[in-house]
């Protein structure tokens, strides 16, 4: 365990206190169970005109946090780390944004500035721990003796775990921490379901009790994306594509991804690359829903080269062209060009570049006359087109396989990491909020696979894909493409 700094016999703890219920009924669990506490305010961003309110929010938020640090009877602190956020953060979104990619700002906030430029400021005033109002847990990693797991240095190693609240768990915006972060944190209402917070909070007259939570960037707040993107991503008009079900009978790519999975299956059965739609709103531990046999054979994964694994994990890429027609309207004749019927296709309209747009999207298209609703499939920024397609169960919308770069895997712990050959069953999310997913794991010298169950809807370049075995979080990494 890290070295901690001690006044009075007690465990001096820096709680970052945002202006929330949630940090705040942490602060005031860390006063009743005896630490050592003080409040850290930490100030990210200044731009109020990026955000849809158009006002300082964070000068709200940090009254609020005062008023909490003041009715709890903690010292107060407020931090500047906006020159770190915005280029550890916010320049690394406009660089994944600007190569097609959908980076995730509040997974990069938490490993970048909570939980290392917000850590070191509090260590400077002297703590041993920082704590947030995260809904995770953290505890020792035993072994089946119940002895501590210590690393090659002979320091305790941690396991992070799901928040007891299946609602509320955020375990998936933590998924980069390493481990000499997790030593020096406390998570103090991870075993509380927020109601609980919420009435703690009003028990005690914080300030704070009714508070909305927070949405938007991490930070920055509620933002028209395009718009704040707009500030260093310049606007070129392009093409909107449809892309229609026959694209696929053809397409080579699509007919490789369903002759190797069918090969790979146990039953033998030919895979539906289409899935339904699922309301990303109330979520299950893992423990509510059991792993699962594996409906793939394990030895015909492991004689898989790693070329045929890579190809898998590729998407659908859209080579379509549209050709042109002179015809005659109206009375005078007067000669308009047009497109040709297309069977794979038809071009909709123009947008405004296609980095402002991602994989699964459905708002800020304006496209209408579809019966059911038009959902971006993929966008190429280098011929500055978006493809889209309507409807849930879209062939484009869903995958089963998707790769991390070998330098991009982190494992929260060394010593579950997976050599190159081995195939492990986990639980998996591409996205918060999401359900948890039974999946495949296999891990090459090219990168770790995971090869999933079902298919998958929206999966996102940039995005994190984070790994479980039952409500331990292992480790994640960005998805490749």
């Amino acid at each position: 365990m890290a070295e901690q700094k001690e006044e009075n016999g007690k465990i001096k703890v820096c709680i970052g206190l945002s202006g929330g219920v949630d940090s705040s009924v942490a602060a005031l669990l860390l006063k009743e169970q005896g630490y050592d506490v003080f409040a850290m305010f930490m100030q990210n961003w200044h731009d109020a005109d990026s955000t849809l309110h158009g006002d300082c929010e964070w000068e709200e938020d940090r009254f609020v946090a005062e008023l909490v640090a003041r009715k709890i009877g903690i010292p107060f602190y407020f931090v500047d780390l906006s020159k770190e956020y915005r280029q550890r953060v916010v320049d690394y979104m406009f660089d994944e944004y600007s190569k097609g990619r959908t980076p995730n700002p509040d997974v990069l906030c938490n490993r970048e500035i909570k939980f290392d430029a917000f850590m070191k400021v509090a260590e400077k005033y002297g703590a041993a721990m920082v704590a947030t109002g995260h809904y995770c847990r953290k505890e020792a990693a035993l072994d089946e003796l119940g002895q501590p797991i210590l690393d090659s240095e002979g320091k305790q190693i941690y396991r992070l775990l799901e928040g007891s609240d299946p609602n509320k768990d955020q375990s998936y915006f933590l998924c980069q921490l390493s481990q000499d972060q997790l030593s020096k944190t406390l998570f103090p209402i991870g075993e509380l379901r927020k109601p609980e917070v919420r009435q703690k909070a009003k028990e005690a007259d914080l300030p704070s009790a009714d508070k909305k939570d927070s949405q938007g960037i991490c930070f920055v707040g509620k933002v028209d994306l395009p718009t704040f993107l707009k500030q260093k991503l310049t606007s070129v008009e392009g093409d909107v594509v449809e892309i229609f079900d026959a694209y696929y009978e053809s397409d080579k790519q699509y007919q490789f991804m369903i002759k190797v999975l069918s090969s790979l299956r146990n039953d033998g059965m030919v895979p539906t690359m289409t899935g339904g739609y699922v309301k990303e709103v109330k979520l299950l531990t893992s423990d509510g829903e059991p792993l699962g046999e594996s409906p793939y054979d394990s030895e015909a994964i492991a004689s898989l080269p790693d070329e045929v694994l890579e190809r898998l994990s590729k998407p659908v890429k859209y080579d379509i062209s549209f050709e042109t027609e002179v015809y005659k309207s109206g009375k005078k004749h007067i000669k308009k060009t047009r497109y040709k019927d297309n069977p794979y296709g038809k071009i909709l309209g123009k947008h405004e570049g296609a980095q402002f747009y991602t994989v699964g999207q459905r708002k800020g298209l304006s496209i209408g006359g579809h019966k059911e609703p038009v959902f971006v499939i993929d966008t190429d920024t280098q011929t500055n087109r978006v493809y889209v397609g309507e409807g849930y169960s879209h062939k484009g919308l869903y995958r089963f396989c998707l790769r991390i770069n070998p330098d991009e895997v982190k494992w929260l712990r060394a010593d579950l990491a997976m050599p190159p050959g081995e195939i492990r069953r986990c639980r998996v999310r591409i996205r918060y909020r999401q359900p948890l997913q039974s999946a495949t794991l296999i891990s090459r010298d090219s990168g770790l696979y995971i090869l999933f169950d079902s298919p998958q809807r929206g999966i996102t370049p940039g995005q994190f894909a984070v790994w479980y075995d039952g409500e331990e979080l292992l480790g994640s990494g960005a998805i490749a493409e």
